[in-house]
C-alpha cells in the first residue's frame, strides 16, 4: 500500500471548486443561500445582503490539511507526497442605506484552486508530479429590499488573478532511469461573470433563497514552457516555449431554505447544482514542439506534437448541505453541519491532479462577540472522500490511458478563523 500526504484547496467541494467563502457558513455545513447571516451573503446569495441588518467588514482564512493513500494496481513502494499548506481566504466590506432598503459592498474570495505535490518517482509521475492552481475573484455587489420580506441582488464577478503551474516527468527513450521534466507556468487573463440572487422571508420562522453564479473560462495565453534534463540527441523534439489553455470554471445554481423554530435557533438547507459538464477536455496548444512528452497527442505528427488533449468528460453534480446555529449566550453562538458532495468525475476518468470521489463533510464552529462591534468566528471541517479505484482496463475502455490505474483514499481537516467588525 502506498501512503501519501495530500494538501489541496479542492477539499470542500467536488472537482477543483472551493466553498470556504464564509466562516459562519463553514461551521454550518456550507449553507447560506436561504439565510441572511452576514456580509458573506455577497458570495452565497447577493439577494440576501439587503436583509443583513448589521453592516461591517469581515475577513477570514482557512488551512487545508489532508492525508491521502494511493495504491497502484501493479503494486510498488509507499509514496509520500511533499507537505504543503493551502490557505483559501475571504474578505467582505458591506454598507447600507439608513432605511435598510439598499445595500452594497465588495467581496474578495477564492472559489477555485488545487495544490498537489507528489513524491519523486511515484507511479504516476508521467501524468503529474505537481499542480498549483490559484484564483482570486473580486465581486462588487448591490442588493435592494423590494419589500420588508423580499430582496434581490447581484454582483459583477471578476477573475482578478488566476495562475496555473503543472509539472510532470517525461519518459526518454534510451534514458530509462533519468526522465526528463516539463513545467507549464502561466497567468490567466482577466475575465468577467456575474452572481445574482433572490431572497424571500414570508415569516419569522421561514426563508427561502435562490442564487446563480455564472461560468467563467479561465484562459492562459502564452504561458511559459520549460523542459529540463532533455538529452541533446532528442532536443529537437522539445522546442515549445509557450502554451495556451482554457479551463472552465463552472456555473452553480443553488436553492436554499432557512428555518427559525425560535429566536435562538437557525437551521439551513442548501442544494447546489454545479454544471461540471462544461469540462470535457483539458487541451493544451504549444508554440513549438512538445515532443508528445508523455501527453496524449491528436496532431498525428511523428516524433512530436504541438497539441495535447486529455479527456475529462465531467458530469453535472449535486451537493447537499445541512447546518444550524444556536445562540447559547449573548456572546456565544455555536454551529454544526454536514454535507454530501457527489463527484463530477466518472469511473475511468480520475486524474492525479483531481483524485476526486463522493465526499461526506462534518463541520462545527462558533462565534464569540467581544463588545458590541467585534466578533471572532472559528470553524473546522472534516472531509472524507470515498475510496476510488480505477483499473488499467477501466482506462483502456474509457480511452484515458494518459493517467494512472490504482486506488485513492483521502481524508481532510480544514480549520478556519475569521474576524468581524460591524456597525
Amino acid at each position: 500500500m502506498g501512503g501519501a500526504l495530500l494538501t489541496g484547496s479542492t477539499a470542500s467541494a467536488g472537482g477543483f471548486q472551493v466553498t470556504l467563502a464564509g466562516q459562519k457558513n463553514n461551521g454550518m455545513g456550507g449553507v447560506g443561500v436561504g439565510l441572511s447571516l452576514d456580509q458573506a451573503a455577497m458570495f452565497y446569495n447577493p439577494g440576501a445582503l439587503a436583509m443583513v441588518r448589521e453592516r461591517g467588514v469581515q475577513i477570514g482564512g482557512n488551512a487545508t490539511f489532508a492525508r491521502s493513500a494511493f495504491r497502484s494496481q501493479f503494486g510498488g513502494e509507499q509514496r509520500e507526497l511533499r507537505n504543503s499548506v493551502v490557505t483559501p481566504f475571504n474578505l467582505y466590506a458591506g454598507f447600507g442605506s439608513k432605511d435598510n432598503k439598499f445595500a452594497a459592498g465588495i467581496a474578495i474570495y477564492t472559489p477555485f484552486g488545487s495544490k498537489l505535490q507528489y513524491a519523486e518517482g511515484w507511479e504516476g509521475r508521467f501524468s503529474l508530479t505537481d499542480i498549483d492552481l490559484k484564483s482570486i475573484f473580486v465581486q462588487p455587489t448591490v442588493s435592494y429590499a423590494i419589500t420588508d420580506k423580499l430582496s434581490v441582488g447581484g454582483g459583477l464577478v471578476i477573475l482578478a488573478y488566476g495562475a496555473v503551474n503543472l509539472q510532470k516527468d517525461i519518459p526518454i527513450e534510451g534514458q530509462p532511469g533519468v526522465p526528463g521534466h516539463v513545467t507549464l507556468d502561466g497567468k490567466a487573463l482577466t475575465k468577467l461573470g456575474f452572481n445574482g440572487g433572490i431572497y424571500f422571508k414570508p415569516s419569522d420562522k421561514f426563508s427561502v433563497g435562490a442564487s446563480y453564479r455564472s461560468r467563467i473560462d479561465a484562459t492562459v495565453d502564452g504561458g511559459d514552457v520549460t523542459f529540463a534534463n532533455i538529452p541533446a540527441s532528442v532536443g529537437g523534439r522539445f522546442t515549445a516555449t509557450e502554451f495556451d489553455v482554457t479551463l472552465p470554471l463552472p456555473a452553480t445554481t443553488t436553492l436554499g431554505f432557512g428555518f427559525m423554530p425560535n429566536e435562538k435557533t437557525t437551521l439551513g438547507l442548501d442544494v447546489n447544482y454545479v454544471e461540471w459538464s462544461a469540462y470535457k477536455s483539458l487541451d493544451f496548444k504549444f508554440r513549438g514542439n512538445n515532443g508528445a512528452g508523455g501527453l496524449v497527442s491528436t496532431s498525428g505528427q511523428v516524433g512530436g506534437s504541438n497539441v495535447s488533449n486529455s479527456r475529462r468528460e465531467y458530469e453535472d453534480a449535486v451537493t447537499l448541505r445541512l447546518g444550524g446555529q444556536y445562540q447559547a449566550t449573548e456572546a456565544l453562538t455555536v454551529r454544526a453541519g454536514a454535507s454530501y458532495d457527489f463527484s463530477p468525475v466518472k469511473d475511468g476518468f480520475v486524474t492525479p491532479e483531481t483524485p476526486d470521489a463522493d465526499r461526506i463533510g462534518i463541520t462545527a464552529g462558533l462565534t464569540y462577540k467581544v463588545g458590541e462591534h467585534f466578533g471572532v468566528d472559528v470553524s473546522t471541517q472534516f472531509i472524507d472522500l470515498r475510496k476510488r479505484t480505477q483499473t488499467q482496463q477501466d482506462l483502456i475502455d474509457a480511452g484515458t490511458t494518459d493517467r494512472i490505474a490504482g486506488t485513492y483514499k483521502t481524508r481532510i481537516v480544514i480549520p478556519g478563523i475569521g474576524f468581524t467588525y460591524s456597525f
